[in-house]
């Protein structure tokens, strides 16, 4: 049977306006006026609520197969699904094995089967040594690849150098496959820590872990990307952008047309590094939370456009491992695992962080639409099918009251370890029902924040690159 969906506020390709969304085998069939109902068709009528398209988080950390003690399929859906992300992308490095060859990504295909609440890709891995399996990756789906030019943290997922970053652009040159890349380099890193410990740094404090990775790790990085760029015609993709004082370089190479796209992550625009107490290592995440000024300056640059999308990031751990706690290798920035865990939660964060800054309703959803929608789904090679509200895309719908004001605990927190820094925030804005290609996946109502919330039995697929 058809079905009608329609509200007084539906974020269509012109913007929030009175709309219903005709859908028939899991896509949108039109966009039709808010009385256009068809009589055969099932009506769900949403009064004023928004009507989002279903979110694209294009960096989150699975961690599954291998590491679902850190995650998994299961848990990380279900919190995506809680947050009207309908859509994730998962980073080839935190899993067992680590997705750098076509093998691994089968064991990860075989790891999700009947587990995932929504939809799901997975990067391919670029590390040293693995040139020759960058395009059997490629034909077994993924939509591109993810590197690092300092330590992952995880001794499988070798960081790479030049070289070996050249040697992959050449495999992928002419493909249109993006290259992404955690642009730090060792070697400012590595220079601030050792002055530190000659110091005798009090690693508890957070000034101390920010003092060990300086924005030149960040600048030197993205120019070198930038250098690259010019030479390879291959996408580039900077992940989580932290330092402003990359943006001026960013700048020059948009304005010569470089095939380089940009991300931040929302906890680089709700946190300050002026915020963060000491030992609460649960803020810890590469590159890191930096001051007031500069993260005014990223709102800027992502509301001029220089910065594309905005992601999560989510990079859970067991809660031993942030190293909680005041005993004398507790609260230390430098032993604790670096990630922030945050899924389900960037859309009221993000919502919220623009009524801060004034920013209508109605604009704030536009923008999200597209920083959390259409550039992270065209990222991903998804495109039309994912992101957006629009004839022929997926029926992925999310319910919006953006009036609603909870405070985060606990139970809102459907990642498997209910640790984050965003617990006690007060947000205003919240996902009442997420849809997955036509069908309900949570409805906020029916659960009270438990899992009751959820229908049915896990139907998320995975989205393969063609």
């Amino acid at each position: 049977m058809a079905q009608a969906f329609r509200s007084t506020r539906v974020l269509t390709q012109e913007g929030l306006a009175p709309a219903t969304l005709l859908v028939e085998d899991e896509r949108i069939a039109k966009v039709c006026a808010w009385g256009d109902v068809p009589q055969a068709a099932q009506l769900h009528d949403f009064g004023e609520y928004i009507l989002l398209p279903g979110l694209v988080d294009s960096h989150v950390h699975i961690n599954d197969p291998g590491r679902t003690e850190w995650e998994g399929f299961s848990t990380a859906t279900r919190a995506a699904a809680f947050g009207g992300v309908t859509t994730l992308v998962d980073m080839p490095l935190n899993c067992v094995p680590e997705t750098t060859d076509a093998w691994a990504l089968h064991a990860k295909r075989a790891a999700a089967r009947g587990r995932a609440w929504v939809d799901w890709a997975a990067w391919g891995g670029v590390v040293r040594g693995n040139a020759a399996a960058l395009l059997p990756l490629a034909a077994a789906g993924v939509p591109g690849f993810k590197c690092f030019l300092i330590h992952s943290g995880i001794d499988g997922f070798a960081w790479v150098d030049e070289p070996e970053l050249r040697l992959a652009l050449a495999k992928l040159r002419g493909m249109g496959l993006p290259l992404l890349v955690h642009a730090e380099v060792a070697g400012p890193v590595d220079t601030a820590t050792q002055s530190l410990r000659a110091a005798g740094a009090d690693w508890r404090q957070y000034s101390t872990y920010l003092a060990s990775r300086p924005d030149a790790a960040e600048v030197d990085a993205i120019a070198l990307l930038i250098r690259l760029a010019e030479e390879f015609d291959t996408p580039i993709h900077i992940v989580h952008l932290a330092s402003a004082k990359a943006l001026p370089l960013l700048t020059v190479a948009r304005g010569k047309g470089l095939p380089i796209t940009v991300e931040t992550c929302v906890q680089y625009l709700w946190f300050a590094a002026e915020d963060i107490p000491d030992g609460a290592t649960e803020y810890k995440c590469a590159p890191p939370i930096r001051g007031q000024v500069n993260r005014d300056a990223l709102w800027k640059a992502l509301e001029s456009g220089l910065i594309d999308m905005v992601t999560t990031d989510h990079s859970p751990c067991p809660p031993e491992m942030k190293r909680p706690g005041s005993g004398e290798e507790e609260g230390r920035f430098d032993l604790a695992w670096g990630g922030i865990a945050s899924l389900g939660l960037a859309l009221p964060v993000m919502a919220t962080a623009m009524r801060k800054r004034k920013m209508s309703v109605t604009k704030a959803m536009q923008l999200l639409g597209t920083w959390m929608g259409a550039a992270p789904a065209r990222l991903a090679g998804l495109e039309g099918q994912k992101g957006v509200l629009a004839e022929g895309a997926d029926a992925d719908l999310v319910v919006f009251d953006p009036d609603a004001a909870w405070t985060v605990a606990a139970e809102h927190l459907y990642f498997r370890h209910p640790l984050s820094p965003y617990l006690g925030a007060q947000l205003q804005g919240r996902v009442l029902q997420t849809w997955l290609r036509g069908k309900q996946v949570f409805n906020a109502s029916r659960s009270q924040y438990t899992l009751r919330g959820f229908n049915g039995l896990p139907s998320g697929k995975e989205l393969v690159w063609q």
